[in-house]
């Protein structure tokens, strides 16, 4: 049913009344905490307006390993399959994410779903923003999606760790991409405890990826030609990372987008990596 792993706000608004599909608003707001930031959940404006029908899909609580140190990380298989099915996610659902902000959000839980071995999902182009900038039709309405059994298949190699990474970081089979902006990629600015990168990684920019008029992803051709550039479609395993994990999932789903068969996400990325003092770090 779905036309690709992005779909348009059009094609959404004229597949809602689908028995079948499933919209999730996945957002999270990031605020100013002291030198840094924090996380926010994005329910509250879920529950003001939201794309009629959508359920909210909640990272920080119901989608995150709380008995982990780090923030936001993949739960147990367990925990997971829980919590989609009862958003109401089972063997025949068709699944449309999106998030009010640059896709991240969105992407994060679809490269979870991708994790777990579902994928008749897709990432609405554009988001909320979009949807709203045309006019198109909003609710307050809760959501009413009933309790369906999620029988996920955990995949490896979807979404590694710190040894993981360890272990193959400067070899030759395998590319490191970094997903945070150039400058905390040089080391110039860092909010993780140590400054810069994974040594030997390339770097596209989560934020890079999107029309910044329209807030879209970029056709194929020119994210092609990003990734090219840094080595990433060359025939290697690609191992994509950002701050936590979730602008790294941007990435990650598009390098799928543009057929790379072997594509990882560094779950605990630098604010794991940067906390090890043992672990190298580049700058410059």
């Amino acid at each position: 049913m779905l036309p690709d792993l992005l779909v348009s706000t059009t094609w959404l608004e004229e597949n809602l009344d689908d028995p079948d599909l499933r919209v999730f608003d996945c957002s999270v707001t990031l605020v100013p905490a002291g030198a840094g930031v924090r996380p926010e959940s994005g329910r509250a404006a879920w529950e003001q307006e939201h794309i009629p029908g959508s359920g909210f899909a909640d990272l920080l609580d119901d989608l995150s390993d709380k008995s982990q140190p780090l923030p936001i990380m993949m739960p147990s298989a367990a925990q997971f399959a829980a919590v989609v099915g009862r958003y109401g996610v089972g063997p025949t659902s068709v699944v449309v994410l999106y998030d009010s902000g640059p896709h991240t959000w969105a992407t994060r839980v679809w490269w979870m779903l991708r994790a777990m071995g579902f994928d008749n999902a897709a990432v609405l182009d554009g988001g909320l923003k979009k949807w709203k900038a045309e006019g198109r039709p909003l609710s307050s309405a809760p959501c009413r999606y009933p309790p369906a059994k999620f029988a996920g298949f955990p995949r490896k190699g979807i979404l590694v760790g710190k040894d993981q990474v360890l272990k193959v970081y400067d070899q030759p089979q395998v590319r490191l991409i970094n997903a945070l902006s150039a400058d905390e990629h040089t080391g110039r600015l860092s909010r993780t405890a140590r400054p810069g990168r994974i040594p030997g990684s390339g770097n596209v920019p989560a934020g890079s990826l999107l029309d910044p008029s329209a807030g879209v992803f970029l056709p194929l051709a020119q994210l092609r030609e990003k990734f090219q550039a840094q080595g990433a479609l060359d025939g290697r395993g690609v191992i994509t990372y950002c701050g936590g994990g979730i602008a790294a999932t941007s990435a990650a789903f598009t390098l799928v987008r543009l057929g790379v068969p072997d594509v990882a996400v560094y779950d605990g990325s630098l604010t794991e990596w940067s906390r090890d003092e043992s672990l190298p770090m580049e700058t410059g």
